[in-house]
Formats: structure tokens, C-alpha cells, sequence
């Protein structure tokens, strides 16, 4: 089948519309991260002196940074819509987030939506698969206070043990409000046949649209997190009221991530804006704390039940479109979220006056990046207590000159 001149004008204004993108993307992660990692190296004195003051300054930059991400996917039109319980009534308290785990574009999709709760993003904490410590945002994340778990039967148990470890250390000395987990364990089209072949040797519902969650991080969590007399109690229709806050983690929000024809995006298509507009949908349901069962076995049963419950969300949001309505009420209502792009112009313009501000000061104090490249120490002496034992200090200032 012969090309039309048209459909060639098209692939190529596509192609270009990409390589631009990618361009930018580039230049956003040179400017944006190393700015990052030099802001708390300055600020290292403050740590000392006012420790809160100092996480709070972190925590907006790397909003910041999160909100650059989001700009990305905004900009080619990927946006999204959300359901069910208003989660912007609990942003100011502490909750556990379950989300279902389809691709990479799940994350940039949360980065968006989150933007306009609040500080939310600024006191967030994520659960993250390994690998992505390796990647070039792994630094932002590593001193941000985020966790690293490696997946498999072989570090299951130690990893829940270091998890324990990484919240009772950093989760309140750094002032965090919402842990964002995966209970999946990995990506739908990975462990879908798993998932579905242990349901059946274990009599379950058979499952498409996502996986039977794991038990581990999310026991270790309400473990570590819930005060012995937490509060919470949800308020009918699509709102939350909040009582009078107790400290520990308050609520459970269970959240759906649903793509138009079941199609995710991936990190690739966030990047580089290739496919058409899309609208996606996140449905969230809020739980208190009290109402979720704390004995292993229960809290098993809980948790299936919640995915059990995603699995009939996205069946029906397959078949028609939209989410369906809360019991008892006949229509469901949707809110779309929105960005204002003065303010994401700001951030990306702070980034880049900070980018030029960063070389000017590496130039200006003599610290070549060749000689930091000689003499790492330099680095680490000042970076060894921003981040944790994820990494070591002296990894981290390797990994911030190669991003510079």
C-alpha cells in the first residue's frame, strides 16, 4: 500500500514532534537534577540547625522536580480525570496509598494527579522496584527519603526487614504524610498468568484487569506506621470528613488507575508525546485505618478484597467508559483534574536559571567537575547524611556528575 503525501507529512511531523521532545526532556534532567543535589549540598548547614526547615525546602523542590515530569505528559494532552472519594479531605493526614500497577507511565500519572493536593507530593514516600535507583531521577528519590525493594522469594524477608528499618528512621524525622506501594509487585502483563495460576491452585476469583496484591510491605507498613488509637471515620458520598487528627497513619486509599481501551502509557510515550491525547482515569476510595484488619490472615482477605473490587471497577470502566456510581447512589461523578501551565512554565524556568546558576558556582569555586571526578570524598563529606544506606555517599556524588 502506496503512502500518501499527507501520511508522510504526518509521520514526520510526528518523528519531530518527538525528537524536540526528547531534546527537552534531556536538557530538563541536565539543568534540574544537578540543581537539586547542589541546593542541599548548600543547605547542609541548615540541616544541622533546623533540621524541619531544612526537609521542608527538600520536599518543594522536589515537588518541584515531580511537577516537571508531569509537565511532560500535560503538554501532549495526557490528562486525567478522577473518581470517587475526594482525597484532597485526607491530604493533610497520614495514609497508605494502594495503587494497581499496569506500566511505567503509572508513576507519571500519579505525579500528575497528586499535584493539587495539597503537600501531599512534598511529604509523599515511595515504594519502588530496585532498578529504579539506577536511573537518572534514582538520586532525587534516594535523598528524598524514598525505598528501594528488590522483588523475589530470595529477598522477601530481608527486604521487609529493611523497610521496617528505612520507616521508623525516616519516615517521621522527615516529616512524611503518604506512602505510595505497587501490592502487585510488578507490572499486569508480568504477573498476570502467575497471578492467575496461583488463584486457581488456591480456589480465588480469576483475575484480568490486575494481580493478587502481596501481603509483605503492606503488613510491614500498618505495623510501623499505626499509632496504637488512630482516627478516621468516612463520610458518605464522595467526600472524606476528617475528625480530630491523632498521630499515625489515619487512612488506607485505595486507588484504581483505569487507560481508554485498557491501554497503558508507558514512560516512553510521556517522553516523547507520540500518541494521541488521552484522558486517564483514577478512581479513589478512602478507608480508615481502624476499619483494616491488623492479623496477617484477615489482612490477606483485605487486601484480595480491594483488588477483587479493582477488577470489577475496571471491567465495568472497559465496558462503558466510566467508573461506576457509589453503592446507593445512580450516577457516578467525575472531576478532571487540572495544571496550570504559568506555574509549570515558573518551575521549568526556575530549573533552567538554576541550571545556569549551578555552573556558574562550580566554575566560580573551582570545583572542576574533573577534579570531583578525581576526588570524590570532596562530595560525599557533604552529601553522607542527606541520603540513606540505599547508597553510599560516595555513589551518589559519582551519579550527580554524570547527569551534570
Amino acid at each position: 500500500m502506496a503512502v500518501t503525501l499527507e501520511q508522510a507529512q504526518r509521520v514526520g511531523y510526528v518523528c519531530l514532534k518527538a525528537l524536540l521532545r526528547f531534546a527537552f526532556m534531556v536538557a530538563n534532567n541536565l539543568v534540574a537534577i544537578p540543581s537539586y543535589v547542589l541546593y542541599l549540598i548548600m543547605l547542609q548547614p541548615l540541616r544541622v540547625l533546623d533540621s524541619q526547615s531544612f526537609w521542608y525546602i527538600e520536599g518543594v523542590l522536589f515537588k518541584w522536580l515531580l511537577a516537571m515530569v508531569a509537565s511532560w505528559g500535560w503538554w501532549a494532552g495526557y490528562t486525567v480525570v478522577e473518581w470517587g472519594d475526594d482525597v484532597n479531605a485526607v491530604s493533610e493526614d497520614e495514609a497508605m496509598v494502594l495503587v494497581n500497577h499496569q506500566a511505567t507511565g503509572d508513576v507519571c500519572t500519579l505525579m500528575m494527579c497528586l499535584q493539587d493536593k495539597g503537600t501531599v507530593v512534598r511529604q509523599m514516600m515511595w515504594l519502588m522496584d530496585h532498578i529504579f535507583k539506577y536511573t537518572n531521577f534514582g538520586i532525587v528519590s534516594l535523598i528524598h527519603g524514598d525505598f528501594f525493594i528488590r522483588q523475589g522469594r530470595a529477598h522477601r524477608d530481608q527486604q521487609l526487614v529493611l523497610l521496617k528499618e528505612h520507616l521508623e528512621k525516616y519516615y517521621r524525622s522527615r516529616n512524611r504524610k503518604w506512602i505510595v506501594l505497587f501490592p502487585e509487585g510488578g507490572f499486569l502483563r508480568k504477573r498476570r498468568e502467575t497471578s492467575q495460576a496461583f488463584a486457581k491452585k488456591n480456589n480465588l476469583p480469576f483475575l484480568k484487569h490486575v494481580t493478587l496484591p502481596r501481603l509483605g510491605a503492606t503488613q510491614v507498613i500498618l505495623e510501623t506506621l499505626v499509632a496504637p488509637q488512630e482516627n478516621g471515620t468516612p463520610a458518605g458520598g464522595d467526600a472524606v470528613i476528617k475528625e480530630s487528627k491523632s498521630k499515625g497513619l489515619q487512612w488506607v486509599i485505595d486507588a484504581t488507575i483505569a487507560y481508554p481501551k485498557g491501554e497503558p502509557l508507558d514512560i516512553q510515550t510521556w517522553i516523547l508525546g507520540y500518541r494521541q491525547p488521552t484522558v486517564t482515569h483514577v478512581h479513589y476510595r478512602v478507608f480508615p485505618v481502624k476499619d483494616v484488619p491488623a492479623e496477617p490472615e484477615a489482612l490477606t482477605h483485605w487486601l484480595y478484597q480491594r483488588f477483587i473490587e479493582k477488577e470489577d471497577l475496571l471491567t465495568h470502566f472497559y465496558e462503558t467508559g466510566a467508573f461506576p456510581p457509589p453503592q446507593g447512589q445512580t450516577k457516578a461523578i467525575s472531576r478532571e483534574m487540572t495544571l496550570s501551565n504559568l506555574w509549570l512554565v515558573g518551575v521549568q524556568s526556575f530549573a533552567f536559571l538554576s541550571g545556569g546558576t549551578a555552573t556558574s558556582t562550580w566554575k566560580e569555586t573551582g570545583l572542576s567537575l574533573e577534579l570531583l571526578s578525581d576526588t570524590p570524598e570532596l562530595s560525599c563529606m557533604m552529601l553522607e547524611n542527606t541520603a540513606h544506606g540505599s547508597y553510599n555517599a560516595c555513589d551518589i556524588s559519582r551519579r550527580c556528575l554524570c547527569v551534570v
